[in-house]
């Protein structure tokens, strides 16, 4: 081998080198910049364990509301499940009673004055439950909004914690 074929693979040799370093430094990141990265993932991790505690804690109040809301619209319906027994029972005594002693007699007329309270209470049962009914739906529409809000915490929670351990490993 001559000495210029030996110079040349020395030149050669040296600027591989130069470049193989020169990418390795490029690609190196700043080690304050990687800090704050790591700095920011975990401010970002506890927000985002605050942020599903919260949700969490929303959605199990939801749901306590549905479960009140159930036993309220349970109880209103066999309330006015027994004003309409009631009603039926006025009605079968009121035509007893028309029969028995006139339309006009005053048996006949205590008949229709209960007959009236029993609809009366009857009707207001039917407007509690139709109001209960709404109330669940909305708590139900919540509950599940909430349910939303802690999936997407969740993977939030997930991207951040990715986040972290690959700042950690510098890449």
């Amino acid at each position: 081998m001559n000495s210029e074929h030996v110079i040349r693979r020395g030149v050669l040799a040296i600027a591989f080198a130069g470049l193989l370093a020169g990418g390795a430094y490029a690609q190196s990141q700043d080690p304050t910049s990687q800090q704050q990265d790591i700095q920011s993932d975990k401010k970002d991790i506890r927000n985002d364990k605050k942020d599903l505690a919260k949700d969490r804690a929303d959605r199990n109040a939801d749901q306590r509301d549905i479960n009140h809301g159930k036993r309220d619209l349970s109880k209103d319906r066999a309330d006015r499940n027994a004003d309409q027994r009631d009603i039926n029972h006025d009605r079968a005594q009121l035509a007893r009673d028309d029969k028995n002693f006139g339309a006009n007699s005053a048996q006949a007329q205590a008949d229709r004055k209960d007959l009236h309270a029993d609809r009366v209470d009857r009707n207001k049962d039917q407007r509690d439950i139709n109001h209960d009914k709404k109330d669940l739906a909305k708590d139900r529409k919540d509950r599940n909004q909430d349910q939303k809000d802690i999936n997407k915490d969740k993977k939030d929670l997930h991207k951040d914690r990715k986040d972290l351990r690959r700042d950690k490993r510098g890449h």
